[in-house]
């Protein structure tokens, strides 16, 4: 097959893939010169909509409704919008080996690509249970959440299965955003995951006892300190029950999974500098190789803020570290500076009527503040986390803008804190003196 040529590949479809691509069309990039590659067969989306206005019930969410750039509020690049400017959507196309000294990648139809510039924005994959061995793993009814396809099947199931059951495996991100969508859609959910808490990365055990007992007066039931060992099958070979290790069994209509995910960076192994699980790069996501650089998930970046090394996944980071990235190529060809990467890490999620924000970093002690019995009427309540007698992180459920703004600043500004207690009472407060 012929070799089709560009100055510019982004090697992904995901969301850095977009927000790289409104960047260099701001930059100035000339037609013919930009093309995206990506597996899937849609132009770059908002993914986390997947997990949430996706599946409900009532106002749906559906493409082009949340392609890129509308998660940030900006305009939203439907397919046309890349023929308009120039920019090669190359969609369905898998590339299975690149060759970064030749500068050439080869998809699995054999069609050759040749760049000057690559950005790598593969992004992460989904673990599934039949990578840890589990039994009966490759059962019909169990599902993954990754892309827009993983959605529709989801949708699928939810429809034919209507009041049915399901058991999420997973407390994360994953299972807490689903868990409540499924229920919404009036399925009986089952939450399994083996930690003593939901959301242990981030949330506390303060924390996360709000989360539960919602979730728990919301119908959704949580098994906690176990894990799937196994599934039994139908004769058309979908799941009828979930096996736990504890010995429990539970009836179930559909299994849906969320134990993390992983890098996409096989490609390119042996070729480019590693660290922490990810591509190792700089402040300008350049990687060790001088025309390749890597963003979103697949990067491993300085956090200037904590002198350290991170690897970050989240739709935020995605976004800015695309954006970063096509800065400094356009800076660098034009023989100019731009300021390094300096990264407020920031998470959130939303479910049934709740939205949290976090901020910062979540080491140190933590104090809980505001009302946080799941009872509450208004759920307003949040934690901050204390190190070297510094504030260094925030997190606020059900925050005003305003709020949100503030937290965000303290965890920024890393204020004194030395009296724990008065942290405490002061809560909200202290945040809106910063």
């Amino acid at each position: 097959m012929a070799s089709k040529s560009f100055k510019y590949v982004i090697l992904g479809g995901g969301v850095a893939a977009g927000y790289a691509a409104r960047e260099f069309s701001k930059q100035g990039v000339k037609p013919g010169e930009l093309a995206i590659i990506s597996k899937e067969a849609v132009a770059p989306y908002e993914r986390p909509a997947l997990s949430k206005a996706y599946l409900f019930p009532e106002g749906t969410a559906r493409l082009p409704g949340f392609h890129v750039c509308v998660g940030s509020g900006g305009e939203r690049l439907i397919p046309e919008w890349y023929s308009e400017m120039g920019i090669s959507l190359i969609l369905s196309t898998e590339i299975v080996k690149a060759d970064l000294s030749a500068k050439t990648l080869v998809s699995a139809a054999g069609e050759t690509f040749q760049y000057e510039i690559l950005i790598i924005a593969t992004g992460s994959t989904v673990l599934k249970l039949s990578d840890f061995g589990v039994q009966g793993a490759d059962a019909k009814s169990i599902f993954y959440l990754r892309e827009i396809d993983d959605a529709d099947k989801l949708v699928e199931v939810i429809k034919a299965k209507k009041g049915g059951k399901a058991v999420i495996v997973g407390g994360g991100y994953i299972g807490l955003e689903l868990s409540a969508a499924l229920r919404v859609n009036n399925i009986d959910v089952t939450m399994v995951y083996p930690e003593p808490w939901c959301m242990p990365r981030l949330f506390t055990a303060g924390i996360a006892a709000f989360y539960e007992g919602y979730y728990a007066k919301k119908g959704v039931n949580i098994i906690k300190g176990t894990v799937a060992v196994g599934f039994d099958t139908h004769e058309n070979g979908e799941v009828k029950a979930v096996k736990l290790k504890d010995g429990r069994v539970l009836d179930a209509d559909f299994v849906v999974v969320g134990v993390g995910g992983r890098p996409q960076i096989s490609l390119f192994k042996g070729q480019v500098e590693e660290e922490k699980g990810g591509i190792k790069t700089d402040g300008f996501f350049k990687t060790n190789l001088p025309d390749v650089y890597a963003v979103g998930d697949v990067a491993t970046f300085p956090l200037k803020l904590y002198n350290e090394i991170r690897r970050v996944e989240h739709v935020d980071h995605a976004r800015k570290s695309a954006e970063q990235a096509v800065k400094a190529i356009f800076a660098s060809a034009q023989g100019k500076a731009i300021d390094e990467y300096d990264y407020l890490p920031y998470f959130y999620s939303r479910a049934f009527d709740l939205s949290w924000q976090f901020y910062g970093d979540n080491v140190g002690d933590t104090v809980l503040f505001g009302d946080s019995s799941p009872d509450s009427s208004t759920h307003k309540f949040g934690s901050y986390w204390i190190n070297n007698g510094k504030v260094v992180g925030a997190f606020l459920e059900s925050g005003t803008p305003e709020e949100n703004k503030a937290i965000a600043k303290v965890a920024r500004v890393q204020p004194a804190a030395d009296n724990l207690e008065a942290l405490a009472k002061e809560g909200l407060t202290f945040a809106s003196k910063i």
